[in-house]
């Protein structure tokens, strides 16, 4: 049996005949059947690290070499043996993308959607990350792994043995993920199930069982630093082509429990994921937000839109500005609400900042007048002039039509309460600051009347017209 006597990598024509050898002598054994286990996972093991570069290392990208490491991995009886045999796919089918439908071609993504069956993290981890390849460049039959094969459940028995591990009495007894094994095969698992979800969104309702373990796993670990590492960042992400909604009634209830607002605590899970929100926002500098951030905006998204009325009010009190904030501009206070305000007019966060105006939106009921009361006339415009909803025709107009409980008056443009103003904040225009100033308003309420979204007169011209401007001598001061 050929064995490696130096522990240093090769590379070159040494390295190419070696892969070379250790693929012929699998191959041998595969009928020959004269190797002990131990044996031949020592040669898979070498052949694993030849694997990890294509460089020098051709005859495992092949259809030779993938259906021999196939053998191997599903024929084999022998767990560690077959398990070092999916490391060499798994690294084969990541650095040569060709090499994914080859072994879909051989007919083996049925026998890794079978081997998902077993409970061995090793197991899971590589055949989801097999599997996780597969959703990507190949014509896979999903449907059918789903419905002959049972992936979905096997997927959802394996969400349900993560889960057991932070249930109370796994909790008090410390039995919560601590492996590096266990933490990869859940993230992989969670990968799988979004893009079998995304990618065929017909087979979503069979991944519901899933939802309540899914949400009970993220809830009951501590919020990392940053926030957004794996697993959370998966665990968001799987959730997002599920049916929250349960329509088809197929979600895994304890005791009539829905899975997403429980009885014990309704709001539990809308609050948790507002405050990994909360976190990130801090945590990322802008640009890294405009991409970490959006899923867990959007699943806040879809649980307000079907929240009870109790817990959408709830969120609406943690997300919207609050009476408090009115002391100062809207936006430049602390609060979560005002960096999510601010974030909504950053050039960083092209992306993020229509998804956050879209939310402020629909936790204003998707009311106009409401949605400018709530965030003010400078922040809430843009929002509507670009998705062209029907505006107030003033800004005055809309907080006219606020609750009339709102005893204070606010500044309709900023959001501040009029009471709180400092009336020596601002310095006396310049006369050419006033002649800037006019020019840009003049040329804002153009571009306002060409969208054609609101019947406005520019006032300026309108001024002009009526004689109230005149033109003023050069010498004036």
């Amino acid at each position: 049996m050929l064995t490696r006597q130096d522990s240093k990598p090769r590379g070159g024509k040494a390295k190419l005949e070696e892969v070379t050898n250790i693929l012929r002598e699998l191959k041998t054994d595969l009928t020959a059947k004269k190797l002990v286990p131990k044996q031949r996972k020592t040669l898979l093991e070498q052949l694993k690290v030849h694997g990890r570069a294509v460089e020098d290392a051709d005859p495992i990208f092949t259809e030779d070499g993938i259906h021999i490491l196939c053998q191997c991995a599903f024929e084999d009886t022998d767990v560690q043996t077959s398990q070092e045999a999916l490391r060499c796919i798994a690294n084969a089918l990541l650095l040569e993308p060709k090499m994914r439908q080859v072994m879909v071609d051989l007919g083996y993504a049925p026998r890794a959607a079978n081997r998902l069956k077993q409970e061995n993290v090793d197991d899971e981890f590589l055949c989801s990350r097999i599997l996780f390849l597969m959703t990507y460049d190949t014509n896979v039959d999903f449907d059918n792994l789903v419905e002959h094969h049972e992936l979905a459940e096997h997927i959802n028995n394996a969400m349900t043995r993560h889960a057991k591990r932070y249930s109370k009495h796994a909790r008090r007894h410390s039995q919560m993920h601590t492996s590096p094994m266990d933490l990869m095969a859940l993230s992989e698992t969670l990968k799988l199930m979004f893009n079998i979800t995304h990618f065929y969104p017909d087979l979503a309702e069979h991944f519901s069982k899933s939802i309540p373990h899914i949400f009970k796993i993220l809830t009951r670990r501590k919020i990392p630093s940053p926030p957004l590492q794996a697993p959370v960042n998966y665990l968001v992400n799987s959730l997002l082509n599920l049916d929250l909604e349960d329509k088809k009634g197929q979600q895994l209830k304890f005791l009539g429990m829905n899975a997403v607002f429980p009885k014990f605590d309704q709001k539990c899970n809308a609050e948790f994921l507002i405050d990994i929100l909360d976190n990130a926002i801090v945590a990322y500098s802008e640009r890294e937000l405009d991409e970490t951030v959006a899923p867990v905006l959007t699943l806040i998204r879809r649980i307000y839109e079907i929240a009870p009325e109790s817990v959408q009010k709830y969120m609406e009190w943690l997300l919207l500005p609050t009476d408090e904030e009115r002391s100062r501009p809207l936006g430049q206070s602390d609060t979560l609400s005002a960096r999510l305000l601010r974030l909504s007019t950053s050039a960083m966060t092209p992306s993020l900042r229509s998804s956050i105006s879209a939310m402020m939106f629909e936790l204003s009921g998707k009311d106009a007048s409401k949605f400018v009361q709530n965030v003010g006339y400078g922040f809430a415009s843009g929002f509507l002039l670009s998705n062209n909803i029907q505006m107030p025709e003033s800004a005055v107009e809309a907080f006219a039509t606020a609750d009339p409980e709102m005893a204070i008056p606010v500044n309709p443009i900023t959001g501040q309460r009029l009471d709180a103003e400092d009336p020596s904040f601002h310095e006396p225009m310049t006369q050419e600051e006033k002649e800037r100033e006019a020019e840009r308003l003049f040329v804002l309420f153009e571009r306002l009347k060409a969208t054609g979204v609101v019947d406005v007169r520019n006032p300026v011209e309108e001024a002009f017209r009526s004689g109230r401007i005149e033109e003023l001598p050069d010498d004036d001061d």
